[in-house]
């Protein structure tokens, strides 16, 4: 009877920690896919917000009007957004397709889980329009930031302080998400949008002085 016992006891202990490992790895990988998720999501809305204000910077080195900044821009959040939407459904439409073509190999394994398995597959149309909005979100903010105003290098200057507040924003977002370091994120994030529109701004101007 008491080798009996002994055995059982050590049997219920292993499958307590087993089942409270499960749940552990369970909670970790949901987890990880949000975080991917919300990574993207912030992503796209740096994009949205460097691409777009870039557009404009370069557009503001060369002509005054207020009209002229507002339609380039938001013809490059509609293009952006248009072309965020499409690249994410053609990439995760085709890693469907991998995981797809991976399922029907190993289907003599799957049984009764074949349905979850396939809900558990990447929904490309919602990877599209996530990311999509995303873009538009970012884009939003530099279009908003110059349209009620009409002193040209107040708006300029207005441009780059938003864009500089929404890159510093996104960084702090991306380094909680990624457990990296605050401060280092914010300021390559930052460096690198100031970049870009110095960048786009400088050519620009270069371009339109020499009358091509």
């Amino acid at each position: 009877m008491s080798g009996m016992n002994d055995v059982s006891i050590p049997v219920c202990e292993d499958k307590s920690e087993e089942q409270h490992g499960q749940l552990c790895v369970e909670k970790e990988v949901d987890y990880s896919q949000r975080g991917q998720w919300l990574r993207a999501a912030v992503l796209g809305a740096t994009d949205g917000l460097v691409s777009v204000a870039s557009l404009m910077m370069g557009v503001g080195a060369v002509k005054e009007d207020v009209r002229a900044m507002i339609l380039t821009g938001f013809a490059g959040l509609v293009a952006g957004a248009c072309s965020m939407a499409i690249g994410e459904f053609v990439s995760v439409y085709s890693q469907r397709d991998v995981e797809v073509a991976q399922m029907k190999r190993e289907k003599g394994n799957l049984g009764n889980d074949e349905e979850s398995e396939k809900e558990a597959l990447p929904n490309p149309f919602q990877a599209a329009v996530a990311s999509a909005i995303a873009f538009m979100l970012g884009a939003i903010m530099p279009l908003l930031s110059a349209a009620f105003i009409v002193d040209h290098k107040v708006r300029l200057g207005v441009v780059v302080a938003m864009v500089s507040l929404g890159l510093v924003v996104f960084g702090w977002i991306g380094a909680i998400l990624g457990r990296t370091r605050v401060a280092k994120s914010c300021f390559r994030i930052l460096v690198g949008g100031w970049m870009a529109m110095a960048i786009t701004f400088g050519l620009t101007k270069w371009i339109g002085s020499t009358a091509l």
